[in-house]
């Protein structure tokens, strides 16, 4: 009996060792690449909400500062009618609205930041297919 003969279009072990990294590196830089995304997102929401929580900082302090002004007026009660202290009294509720306004947006801001869940699921299950064992 002849020998089998030699089929040239089945791809070397060393051919598949080459594809076999070759798709391993490729996989890696793709986690990687969706950690970055998920990762700025949460960077970029909290960012935004520590600007809103220093500007409702910085609103609570001019109101207290107004509110003071407006508390001496008060208290120096000087003529009928809708006087000066009134006016700093409404200009008070003012920044207090706009502060609890901020305080609030930037809650919500902070409040989206989360963990780079499918990154991490995409890590195991990467190990898993690599191992061939269970996942993290």
């Amino acid at each position: 009996m002849a020998p089998a003969p030699v089929n040239d279009t089945e791809p070397t072990i060393g051919k598949l060792v080459a594809d076999v990294t070759g798709d391993f590196s490729a996989l890696a830089r793709q986690e990687i690449q969706l950690l970055k995304s998920e990762l700025k997102l949460s960077v970029k929401a909290g960012g935004f909400g520590l600007a809103f929580f220093a500007v409702a900082g910085f609103l609570a302090l001019m109101s207290l500062i107004l509110g003071s002004v407006a508390l001496a007026h008060l208290i120096h009660w000087n003529g009928a009618g809708l006087s000066l202290h009134w006016a700093y009294l409404i200009v008070t509720g003012l920044y207090l609205a706009a502060a609890a306004l901020c305080g609030f947006l930037g809650y919500r801001y902070v409040k989206r930041i989360s963990a780079p869940t499918e990154s991490v699921e995409q890590l195991q299950l990467s190990k898993q297919a690599i191992t061939g064992g269970p996942a993290l």
